[in-house]
């Protein structure tokens, strides 16, 4: 018994010292979003003329195939 209680006093003890470590990885994930946005951008500018039409081809033909 005093061996369980042990060990939970030290899974609680220890779950806020993680949490303190996962926190700092935030900006991390915001830099990869902010790259991830970036580089949509970069690739949709110059080749809009060529994405556009086949984007709407594969949803034309994901259409056609549900109706038949």
């Amino acid at each position: 018994m005093m061996w369980g209680a042990l060990a939970w006093l030290r899974a609680v003890v220890a779950v806020p010292a993680r949490r303190g470590r996962e926190r700092g990885d935030v900006p991390g994930w915001v830099m990869v979003t902010l790259m991830s946005a970036i580089l949509v951008v970069a690739i949709l500018v110059p080749f809009k003329s060529q994405i556009l039409p086949a984007i709407q081809s594969a949803i034309n033909s994901v259409i056609s195939a549900g109706n038949g």
